[in-house]
């Protein structure tokens, strides 16, 4: 049954290839023609479902599109204060969202640019800034949070019992 689908897959390319070079229109060259065949059965195999059974129509359907970037990689990473996409040479505090509105993840950018696994995907400076807030706000500190509120709390209970409470008056024996 593929043999049946192949066969009509190459008839079919043969047939649109020379109504192709029978336009006038149409000028090419004796050596370009039979690249245009194998374009055209790829093709044609792509649009009815069908997988091409040679080794060079398997290769020509799939071949790795080339990616240029905007900047170098030394440019992208001038600035301390924002990182510079290679997709359109503008710059971000953070490259995730842009590169999820492209449909990408770090590591596919990575990989399609030929970057390093330690390439930042965030300015250096926004990364303190956050780095700092997270200390002050006190993340990461979980553990020693904990031993320590909980003697605070210790402390804190038995001095609040001493205390009178404020804006009453204490209990006078009249």
């Amino acid at each position: 049954m593929s043999d049946d689908t192949t066969l009509d897959a190459v008839e079919l390319a043969a047939e649109l290839t020379i109504a192709w070079l029978g336009n006038q229109n149409n000028r090419v060259s004796a050596e370009d023609v039979p690249a245009f065949l194998r374009t055209m059965y790829s093709t044609v195999s792509e649009l009815s479902g069908a997988a091409g059974t040679s080794a060079d129509a398997g290769e020509e359907t799939a071949p790795e599109q080339e990616y240029t970037a905007a900047v170098s990689v030394r440019k992208s990473l001038a600035s301390k204060d924002h990182i510079i996409s290679m997709i359109d040479g503008k710059p971000y505090k953070t490259l995730r969202r842009h590169l999820s509105t492209h449909g990408m993840t770090p590591e596919q950018y990575r990989e399609r640019y030929n970057l390093k696994a330690d390439y930042p995907m965030v300015a250096e400076t926004y990364s303190e800034q956050r780095r700092a807030m997270a200390h002050r706000i006190g993340l990461g500190q979980k553990g020693r949070a904990a031993r320590a509120a909980s003697s605070e709390t210790a402390a804190a209970a038995g001095a609040v019992a001493d205390k009178p409470k404020r804006g009453r008056r204490p209990a006078s024996a009249e």
